[in-house]
């Protein structure tokens, strides 16, 4: 009997919330079911092939199944798999990432990018002796309590039920404007940390102003608050060594994952010697633990130790994100042409090896992620439904991202089906 997506969505929706495990990957009237991936294409269970530009929410820069990794983690799986202990791979990871990152005079491995900016957080309000936390309207942090507030843009409170208020209390919102930072730091000397996501809300789709992370070093500076960047999406994509790299701006700590782990389950935080010294067990807090604890029974797994390393290797000549790169060019071009043509008042932008989406004008200037999440529901729909049925998959309605594995002819083909979908919107009414 042949399976199918729906067959699936029946038998999940009885044992999970949703029928799914994270709450982007629901879809009405059910989600597809990927089977195998390889390179930049997939396929679901019904057989269906998709070229795809979410890449594992853009972890896989170098594509699905890349051959040495899987080489790599095969290697170590018969090796020793996961015991709880130190070991050589570790090391050799750390090493390549303080190589890579201008910030990393040390290394602590977590298991996802949300435990690293949880771990960041807590390292920042230690060094700094305060208890609140700046963080830009609209960025995203991961999906933990004490920087959930604000990842909503526009509003003030936590996106979520669940979140104690005096946990939201100690995250202050703030605009990307660096005056306005200012006086809001002169009005709270209780803020101590500013988290930013390098490449602006949701890895670019709001791009920073011009300047911005040079400003917001300063500013940390004069007000002797550590400055943390999100790197969990640009790092190693926008560059070897992430945006701070690219743009030369040193942050106090960095959070990572995604890329930097070679596609696999885990994160880090990387940072200044004095601060990330605070997690030494060597410096005994009244004799009994370090000064900020920090446990994880999955950090620097093996299995993803080696697929990181083998990634890194591969990542350190920068010959990946450049190609990426001008993947992204080809198919904002692409899209770009399509709106002239079809006469849509639409704009496909992005930095690095990103491609977003805007319905409403052909200029981001002054554009917010607010303006951004008000678009039609109905073209929301009808844009994601249309290109899935075309064989295309996109992160979300607004962004996806390429990699190695992207060719000229999936980028031109994906115009095609790309031009076909917005053609039927403005068949249908949906799109003017």
């Amino acid at each position: 009997m042949r399976i199918t997506n729906s067959d699936l969505a029946a038998r999940a929706r009885a044992v999970m919330p949703g029928g799914v495990s994270h709450e982007l990957r629901y879809r009405e009237p059910y989600p597809i079911y990927i089977d195998r991936a390889a390179g930049a294409e997939k396929w679901d269970v019904e057989g269906k092939r998709y070229i795809d530009f979410k890449l594992g929410a853009a972890s896989q820069i170098l594509g699905h199944a890349h051959p040495q990794v899987i080489e790599a983690v095969a290697a170590q799986l018969n090796r020793a798999p996961y015991t709880s202990d130190c070991h050589v791979l570790e090391i050799e990871w750390a090493e390549w990432l303080n190589r890579l990152f201008p910030s990393a005079e040390r290394v602590r491995f977590t298991g996802s990018g949300t435990e690293s900016t949880m771990l960041a957080l807590r390292l920042g309000r230690a060094h700094s002796g305060r208890d609140k936390v700046l963080r830009i309207d609209g960025h995203f942090h991961g999906w933990h309590d004490m920087l959930i507030k604000g990842a909503k843009p526009g509003t003030n409170t936590a996106p979520s039920l669940g979140v104690p208020r005096a946990v939201s209390d100690l995250t202050v919102i703030a605009p990307p404007d660096l005056a306005t930072i200012v006086s809001m730091l002169d009005r709270d000397p209780q803020i101590g940390t500013i988290f930013v996501e390098a490449s602006g809300a949701n890895y670019g789709s709001v791009p920073l102003p011009g300047g911005f992370l040079t400003g917001i070093r300063k500013i940390a500076d004069e007000f002797s608050i550590v400055l943390i960047f999100d790197e969990v999406i640009t790092g190693l994509r926008w560059s070897p060594g992430g945006r701070q790299a690219r743009d030369g701006v040193t942050p106090d700590l960095t959070t990572l994952a995604k890329v930097v782990t070679g596609g696999l389950p885990g994160g880090a935080v990387v940072g200044k010697a004095d601060i990330m010294e605070l997690l030494s067990p060597a410096n005994l807090r009244d004799g009994l633990a370090p000064p900020v604890s920090h446990k994880g029974t999955f950090n620097a797994a093996p299995l993803v130790a080696a697929g990181a390393i083998k990634a890194m290797e591969i990542l350190s000549t920068g010959e990946v994100q450049a190609h990426a790169d001008a993947m992204a060019a080809r198919l904002r071009d692409g899209f770009n042409r399509v709106f002239v043509d079809l006469g849509v008042q639409a704009l496909a932008y992005g930095d690095s090896s990103t491609c977003h989406l805007y319905f409403g004008g052909t200029s981001i200037d002054g554009l917010d992620a607010a303006t951004i999440r008000r678009t039609s529901p109905a073209l929301v729909k009808g844009l994601r439904d249309g290109l899935l049925d075309r064989g295309v998959d996109f992160m979300s309605f607004t962004s996806c991202v390429t990699g190695l594995a992207h060719t000229p002819e999936l980028i031109d083909e994906t115009t095609d089906n790309f031009r076909e979908t917005v053609a039927e919107l403005i068949e249908r009414g949906i799109l003017t």
